[in-house]
């Protein structure tokens, strides 16, 4: 009698208990589906807490598992980010995306997915940080430094900002340009790129390897037409007395131009240091221009070096020299976080040959698109009222 009582207690208490279980595991799954991602997402802390307790329950064979499993999702949304990047407004202020590798664990599986948790964007330009960008002009110009002139006459067309000392990255090219010319040195020479004329200021890459053996000619070309930054690097190294002997003949060419704003501290202009205005950039871009090689390798569309490895095909990093509306004679792009993006031009506009100078233009291609309204405003004959900085009449910045 006994024995089958404790038996029938047996059973019933077998079948609580199991009862019990089952609508515990279901309000526990009904739980983790309720959960949203974002709300795991959110929260790093208790993320880290519960993933800490499931890293605790769960037995080596569960957790190896578990990471197979999630490495999935996780390269499937990097990849999904990616895409969403890469699809951005190209002409938006360069920055970064800051990600942060965050853990859930839900429906019993652990996860781990990539968030953008910031934007981060890139340091003011030196002329917004001296309030430059907040001069009016009436073309709404985007470049913060503005100058235009007839280049025969000499004559002030339009004017922002004109005497204000800038950074101006990459226009450097044109003094380095003309420095390799002047000193005759052959131009089949070889020369080949070493660790030493890698960035080690910027940390900026470069498509040509260490190694990689050009002539001079091809280095120059490749400097001028698509800013190639080691090609610049290589050609002040293989000057007479080296790199120190170059910087000191690109100043003395400056002072010898009359461009008493200007300082050169290296020959590619990756660095804020190399500095000009836009009166002394019209001398250095009609001196450039009185150079033929200059003029055709700056405006040429695109061009293929063999660097003894392989080849490489180079495009012009100026748009506008492919654009059958402009007349362009000489051009060069640069660009530095503390430039913002620059561009100086010899063009001809409605028969009259001009010299225009953009710097710290505020997006990708604002430069480009601050040139075509300049240009059309000079094409209708300049009727608008002629703008001049605050500071014409002064020193400068």
């Amino acid at each position: 009698m006994k024995t089958n009582m404790f038996s029938s207690l047996k059973v019933i208490h077998g079948a609580a208990r199991s009862t019990a279980l089952s609508v515990a595991v279901s309000l526990v799954v009904a739980a983790a589906f309720a959960t949203p991602v974002s709300t795991f997402a959110a929260t790093p802390a208790a993320t880290a807490k519960t993933s800490k307790h499931a890293k605790t329950a769960k037995k080596p064979g569960e957790a190896a598992a578990t990471a197979k499993v999630s490495s999935k999702p996780a390269k499937a949304v990097k990849g999904a980010a990616a895409k969403t990047e890469a699809a951005a407004d190209d002409d938006a202020p360069r920055g970064s995306v800051k990600r942060k590798r965050v853990s859930f664990t839900a429906n019993g599986r652990h996860h781990s997915v990539m968030r953008r948790v910031a934007y981060e964007p890139r340091q003011p330009t030196v002329g917004q940080a001296f309030g430059l960008h907040e001069t009016p002009d009436a073309l709404m110009l985007r470049s913060s430094v503005a100058y235009v002139i007839d280049q025969n006459s000499g004559e002030s067309l339009f004017d922002k900002n004109s005497r204000a000392v800038v950074p101006i990255a990459s226009i450097t090219k044109l003094m380095t340009a003309m420095v390799v010319l002047d000193s005759k040195e052959p131009m089949t020479d070889q020369i080949e790129v070493t660790d030493e004329d890698r960035d080690y200021e910027k940390n900026t890459g470069s498509r040509l390897s260490v190694g990689s053996v050009l002539s001079r000619e091809d280095m120059l070309h490749i400097a001028l037409m698509a800013s190639e930054n080691r090609a610049a690097a290589s050609l002040s190294r293989y000057f007479p007395g080296g790199r120190p002997a170059f910087l000191a003949a690109m100043n003395a060419k400056a002072r010898q131009l009359g461009m008493t704003d200007t300082h050169f501290e290296n020959p590619t202009g990756l660095t804020s240091q190399n500095v000009s205005s836009a009166r002394d950039l019209v001398k250095m871009v009609n001196a450039a221009y009185q150079y033929p090689v200059i003029r055709k390798f700056s405006t040429d569309h695109s061009y293929e070096v063999y660097t003894g490895k392989r080849s490489l095909a180079y495009n012009s990093t100026n748009a506008l020299v492919r654009n059958p509306t402009w007349d362009i004679g000489l051009q060069k792009t640069g660009f530095i976080n503390e430039a913002g993006e620059c561009l100086v031009m010899q063009a001809t506009i409605h028969g009259r040959p001009m010299i225009l100078v953009l710097l710290d233009s505020s997006g990708k291609y604002s430069r480009f698109a601050d040139a075509t309204r300049l240009r059309t405003w000079l094409d209708n004959g300049g009727d608008q009222p002629r703008i001049t900085s605050a500071d014409a009449g002064g020193p400068g910045t």
